[in-house]
């Protein structure tokens, strides 16, 4: 552990990309194989391998509590090392340095560490994950502690992603970056991906059923015309309104994941019943959006109605026959055995024919299955409906403005235009498919920083300041206060009690993972914030739970909102 936290420090010191893959790699080159393989686990800020889906369970409060019941130090002296540094895992590096060195028979092995977090993680109680932390970093030098509190918390914080993780592996054991990135994405494993990098076999790399990879992401097109600035011919499909969910299905099993790569199976069980109808093995891509059926097939319903849909763990029959619910499939990832990632658009169409009847619609049954541990005893449920989006074809701007009049008059929020030859790419964002839907003057920004507020909601967090991104950085853009429930407030402050970065008394900084869609009448060039903007009259529409940070607007989506309602005259400071 010492010299995985050394290496840390070397990483931390440069800030040069080059450097610090050659400091990774040659550390890697260096370990013997399991170290190496857990060393790039804790790397990626990771205790577990992502497709395992295990947590700790340990809440920053007992994190304090146990640091500084080692430092011997008070509230207040940790709260202030705390601000120093900014995270934990400093502060406690700090406030333990001097100790009593330990005896060298007494060092942590990487195995002592990976080996304390699955017993930490299979205990259930917080008196006993106390005991163990507490043993283990009593062990650790005060370099070692740093970093096991930072595994823990998830934040390395030393200008390290799992992508220079990855181009570390590709340098060390002279295999293909590419490669490795996709043996990574399909196994869910970063120390499984170096052990095949490693035997040279990352070509027998498959798909890992059950664990989600990152959504292809579509590009915003302003206009019929400029979509057609892209492509001659294009595959067309409506925009539904509701959250983006992967559906693996194989062996029996069903498994729903939002775009946040989070299990919401749960939340949707007569979806899993009817899903389990799916011959064979399959990563499905669709949209689950609220459905109201009807003899001619049904359509979509406001995402308003979806929302008492959201986040329950359990969900009542009543629930169930108040908001019925679709899943509506436009594409497939995973079939007949093969990944189909590399498959044009075209191909992955033809697969999703011989999964669908020719009607396109997989009819939902009585929820009976033990998986959604749900029963729902209507002959004829109206609810859990799987379907085939409808797919038509474009050649012209004036064909695509139709298509779009029509999904608009469905209810629907626009049309999604896509590239025939398209691969499918997780994560990526670019001009293969394309978004067009109606202009609304709306920004998916993250809350930085919340206030208490006044009157009834003095003893909230209710006020939230938001930022977009600017390159990596996140830059604050306005302050909202109105939109959600009193449910949605206090359940929101819960959660930035527990994940406060910074404690100013009224005000407090948070970690940025609450996404939020928010709703304005203008945009107005200011310097109170720093990314150079101020939202006028800014308000709540969503917490946008089906959205990671990584995916909320940038200052240039800003940007090119100011210009439209100012006009293009309107002179854009890049220096912002």
């Amino acid at each position: 552990m010492e010299r995985l936290a050394e290496t840390c420090e070397r990483i931390a010191a440069t800030t040069k990309k080059g450097e610090k893959i050659a400091i990774l790699a040659e550390y890697f080159r260096s370990r013997e194989l399991p170290d190496a393989m857990t060393s790039a686990l804790f790397l990626c800020g990771r205790a577990f391998p992502a497709f395992e889906e295990r947590t700790l369970q340990v809440g920053g409060r007992l994190l304090w509590k146990i640091v500084s019941e080692l430092a011997g130090v008070s509230e207040p002296e940790l709260r202030a090392a705390y601000r120093k540094h900014g995270d934990l895992g400093s502060a406690a590096c700090e406030l333990l340095t001097g100790r009593t060195n330990r005896p060298v028979s007494e060092r942590i092995a990487l195995a002592d560490a990976r080996r304390a977090f699955d017993e930490i993680a299979a205990t259930r109680t917080a008196a006993a994950k106390a005991t163990l932390l507490t043993t283990l970093l009593a062990r650790a030098t005060p370099l070692e502690a740093k970093y096991i509190l930072k595994i823990i918390t998830g934040e390395l914080r030393i200008g390290l992603k799992e992508s220079l993780v990855e181009e570390a592996i590709a340098k060390a054991y002279d295999e293909p970056f590419a490669q490795v990135q996709r043996a990574n994405m399909l196994l869910g494993d970063i120390g499984a991906t170096l052990e095949l990098a490693a035997k040279h076999r990352l070509d027998d790399v498959r798909m890992r059923l059950f664990h989600p990879i990152g959504f292809m992401l579509a590009s915003p097109a302003a206009t019929a015309g400029e979509a057609f600035e892209y492509f001659e011919h294009a595959q067309v499909e409506d925009k539904y309104d509701g959250i983006r969910a992967q559906a693996h299905c194989g062996n029996g099993r069903v498994r729903l994941f939002s775009r946040t790569l989070d299990d919401v199976s749960q939340s949707f069980p007569e979806l899993m019943a009817t899903l389990v109808k799916v011959s064979g093995d399959v990563v499905l891509d669709g949209e689950i959006v609220a459905w109201q059926h009807d003899e001619d097939g049904g359509h979509a319903m406001p995402f308003s109605s979806l929302q008492q849909r959201l986040g329950r763990k359990q969900v009542s029959e009543l629930m169930i026959a108040a908001v019925p619910v679709a899943y509506v499939v436009f594409d497939v990832i995973y079939g007949g055995g093969e990944v189909a990632l590399d498959r044009p658009l075209s191909e992955r169409s033809s697969i999703l024919d011989d999964l669908f009847p020719a009607d396109g619609r997989i009819a939902p049954q009585p929820v009976r299955d033990q998986q959604a541990k749900l029963f729902v005893e209507e002959e004829r449920p109206v609810s859990g409906w799987v379907l085939r989006a409808p797919t038509r074809w474009a050649d012209s701007v004036e064909e695509l403005e139709a298509y779009f009049e029509e999904a608009m008059a469905r209810g629907n929020e626009g049309l999604m235009i896509k590239d025939l030859q398209s691969l499918y790419m997780p994560g990526r964002r670019g001009r293969w498919w394309l978004k067009l839907k109606r202009e609304l003057a709306t920004l998916d920004v993250v809350v930085t920083a919340v206030e208490y507020g006044h009157g009834k909601r003095v003893g909230v967090l209710s006020d939230y300041t938001f930022a977009v991104r600017k390159g990596e950085e996140l830059v604050n853009i306005g302050k909202a206060y109105s939109g959600l429930t009193d449910v949605e407030i206090a359940t929101m402050t819960e959660w930035f009690l527990a994940h406060t970065t910074a404690d100013h008394g009224f005000v407090r900084e948070v970690e940025p993972e609450i996404v939020l869609e928010v709703a304005f009448n203008a945009i107005m060039r200011s310097d109170r914030h720093d990314s150079g903007y101020a939202l006028r009259f800014p308000r709540i529409v969503r917490i946008r739970r089906d959205k990671p940070p990584a995916e909320i607007s940038t200052v240039e989506d800003v940007e090119a909102i100011y210009v439209r309602q100012h006009g293009r005259g309107a002179a854009v400071d890049k220096s912002r």
